[in-house]
């Protein structure tokens, strides 16, 4: 598993004895990251790293670090005028409910949230390339550090959000921390149930 993404699929460290949490530190220059902080991607490993300020804002540009690290930002978007139909989710032949796309230099990469962590699924590239010509948001995510975010449950619409990738490592971590039985049981439900609304609540629309 990559460790930049080993916080996002586990729980939480364990602390053999009681006392403050544990001090989150910038995985770039070594200085406390702060908290809330940011994330930076690694291309080159394709590791995500926690950030303090100074290291997020420098790589926000494309030339820093000879375009290896990435500042993740933090937009999200939906895009009501293209909506994603039922019709054209399933013919991507995505076997789960929730799956997101990440985009990088060999191309588009489907993951969906198991109780294993972020598991890659054969992706049709061909019907991908069709969605992304008739639904502008798809083409709208940064490679590396943005993802498009798909939940089409069973008698449900289907929901298409572009977030940070860091974001689809919480869901994934949250899957992988509450899942329980086949069905995931109800805390499961209700925590991922949370993480759609927070998504919804944060998401503008495409060129608003």
């Amino acid at each position: 598993m990559n460790p930049g993404l080993r916080r996002f699929v586990g729980p939480p460290a364990r602390q053999d004895k009681p006392g403050p949490a544990l001090l989150e530190r910038c995985e770039l220059c070594g200085n406390p990251a702060g908290e809330p902080h940011g994330h930076v991607v690694d291309t080159g490993e394709r590791a995500l790293l926690c950030a303090c300020r100074p290291c997020f804002l420098l790589f926000t540009r494309p030339d820093a670090g000879g375009g290896r690290f990435r500042a993740v930002p933090d937009r999200y978007l939906h895009d009501p005028a293209h909506a994603l139909t039922r019709p054209e989710w399933e013919r991507l032949g995505i076997p789960v409910g929730s799956a997101f796309f990440l985009r990088g230099e060999e191309g588009t990469t489907a993951f969906y949230p198991s109780p294993a962590g972020a598991t890659e699924c054969l992706l049709d590239l061909d019907a991908w390339a069709a969605l992304v010509a008739a639904h502008p948001l798809l083409a709208a995510a940064e490679p590396e550090v943005e993802a498009v975010l798909v939940r089409a449950e069973q008698d449900s619409d289907v929901e298409c959000f572009l977030v940070p990738v860091d974001v689809c490592y919480q869901l994934v971590g949250t899957v992988r921390m509450y899942w329980q039985g086949f069905d995931g049981g109800a805390e499961a439900k209700e925590r991922i149930e949370e993480f759609f609304a927070t998504v919804r609540r944060s998401a503008t629309p495409l060129g608003g």
